[in-house]
């Protein structure tokens, strides 16, 4: 579980105002994918067992520092169940990355991969960055979708690709900080290209931003 300490670094970095970037995130995929895990593992490096299903949406904020930048993670935990698709999909306005979540013990959760990516390309920007992420790799006696399955799907998709294990802290942080060093190389690709592209102001942080919040700026 998170000690006293993890908890109270979270708490300090959800007000910091100190950063250079701040990159909203999305975890998406099926419903028991183990996306509230996968956060809780990253955010405080806590896991629980117990299977509690995210009502709606949810959020923790993370700073981490990239390439001598202090960037802030808004990672956002989407409901997987069809009733919540009408809220979570309001969230994809903005966001710079997606970690695209299947369980690698589930056939069904990975038959489902494609229909989010359409969502992604549907209701995100263009230049959101995504990862295909089969969770549960801990769990390798009950696999049912070969590795070579989801790495064939992620390249077809144009995905980085990886496996992971909530539960045994396996390729959870690489995760992130493969996703957040895509998010800047894209990032500053566009600053040479068109220099006025992040001229906006940084967006704030608040506890319940609006759909139409994200992005980053200098």
């Amino acid at each position: 579980m998170a000690s006293a300490n993890e908890s109270r670094q979270s708490q300090k970095d959800a007000v910091d105002q100190n950063f250079d970037y701040m990159f909203k995130l999305l975890i998406i995929g099926n419903s028991s994918v183990g996306k509230t895990s996968f956060l809780f593992r990253y955010a405080d490096d806590s896991f629980t067992s117990a299977f509690v299903s995210t009502v709606g949406i949810d959020f923790k904020v993370k700073t981490v520092y990239r390439n001598n930048k202090r960037v802030k993670l808004q990672i956002w935990d989407t409901a997987g169940q069809e009733r919540y698709r009408t809220i979570t999909t309001a969230y994809y306005r903005g966001a710079m990355g997606f970690l695209l979540t299947y369980d690698i013990t589930n056939q069904e959760s990975f038959n489902a991969v494609q229909d989010w990516a359409t969502q992604i390309k549907t209701y995100s920007w263009d230049n959101a960055q995504v990862i295909l992420v089969g969770n549960k790799c801990d769990l390798e006696d009950d696999r049912v979708v070969p590795t070579e399955e989801g790495r064939r799907l992620s390249d077809e998709l144009g995905f980085e690709f990886f496996e992971a294990s909530a539960k045994d802290n396996i390729n959870v942080k690489q995760v992130f900080e493969r996703l957040v060093d895509i998010i800047c190389e894209k990032m500053n690709e566009s600053l040479d290209s068109d220099p006025t592209v992040m001229n906006n102001k940084t967006p704030t942080l608040n506890e319940s931003p609006p759909p139409s919040q994200g992005g980053c700026a200098c």
